[in-house]
């Protein structure tokens, strides 16, 4: 990406977190190709929020701008260009991310609604900012922590998710998680 990523949002560097997602927001409902903007505009939006994030988390790579051909209807795949995900320890925890995870054929506010419907399955809601960010408690697949981040993305919601479980079992990890939230989304599609 040639221009810096905080320009683009409108922000400077001394931005907070919290600044740069309302920026993205604010510019989303502006340009968001459902509401008339310009899908390349919206993704160099995109691209600059996730790297904006990144500086402010202290991630140590950047994501390079997506290569996108089109709308993720399924999990991404491992190789797919623009994917990034990481995995640390924290106070003892394993903390995996995953972004972008998967993609919901709907718009932020009725992805959302699924989410919470889902989680009340799965976990417990421990925090939620409708439509772009959930908070929940899983039970399933395993005892974790998860975040989910909602994006909209050309008549979809692209998901983010971040993982931080309370045991260091290699079995389960991030993809597990996604697999899970993945399948009972559209077992919520098929339901009567």
């Amino acid at each position: 990406m040639g221009s810096d990523p905080f320009e683009v949002l409108g922000l400077t560097r001394q931005a907070s977190l919290d600044e740069v997602r309302a920026a993205r927001r604010a510019l989303a409902l502006q340009l968001h190709p459902d509401k008339g903007g310009d899908i390349v505009r919206m993704q160099e939006v995109n691209v600059a929020f996730e790297a904006a994030v990144a500086h402010l988390t202290g991630r140590r790579e950047l994501p390079p701008a997506p290569s996108r051909g089109g709308v993720i209807r399924r999990p991404a795949p491992p190789q797919r260009r623009g994917r990034v995900r990481t995995q640390r320890t924290y106070l003892g925890h394993r903390v995996q991310h995953d972004s972008p995870s998967f993609t919901i054929d709907a718009l932020p506010a009725e992805a959302f609604e699924a989410l919470l419907v889902v989680a009340s399955w799965i976990g417990e809601v421990a925090n939620d900012d409708p439509p772009y960010v959930l908070e929940v408690r899983l039970d399933e697949p395993a005892p974790c922590w998860c975040r989910l981040e909602v994006v909209p993305d050309a008549g979809a919601s692209t998901v983010s998710i971040t993982v931080v479980f309370d045991f260091l079992d290699p079995d389960v990890d991030a993809e597990t998680v996604r697999d899970t939230w993945v399948t009972n989304l559209n077992r919520l599609g098929r339901q009567p």
